[in-house]
């Protein structure tokens, strides 16, 4: 079983520009040291000058998923074992003008190639 994890912000074009370069640079070379992560990407759409942003990361299982937020917000934490809080770090959030406080998971069921 295979999961996607996906979320969503807005931000301005050089925010959105940014965070780009922050998911590609910064955030994805952390994602490929953990066990489980499988893909991601970085999906835009400018609306009127507001930039909509969503990532989908994939998993090999809610367990990698787990150790991903126990990684990220820190194994003590009680957001640690709520799969559905997002992880944005204050760098990040600094460069969108608003996100969403909880992801989305979804089962693959079919994939294509």
């Amino acid at each position: 079983m295979s999961i996607v994890r996906t979320w969503s912000a807005t931000a301005t074009a050089d925010g959105a520009g940014a965070y780009h370069r922050y998911f590609a640079g910064t955030l994805l070379p952390q994602l490929r040291d953990l066990p489980g992560f499988a893909g991601a990407y970085l999906l835009s759409r400018d609306t009127d000058g507001v930039v909509e942003l969503t990532t989908h990361t994939m998993w090999a299982s809610l367990d990698a998923v787990r150790a991903f937020t126990r990684t990220e917000t820190g194994a003590g934490s009680e957001s640690a074992d709520d799969l559905t809080a997002s992880v944005v770090e204050p760098e990040a959030q600094a460069m969108l003008l608003d996100f969403d406080r909880t992801v989305v998971h979804r089962e693959v069921l079919v994939t294509a190639g």
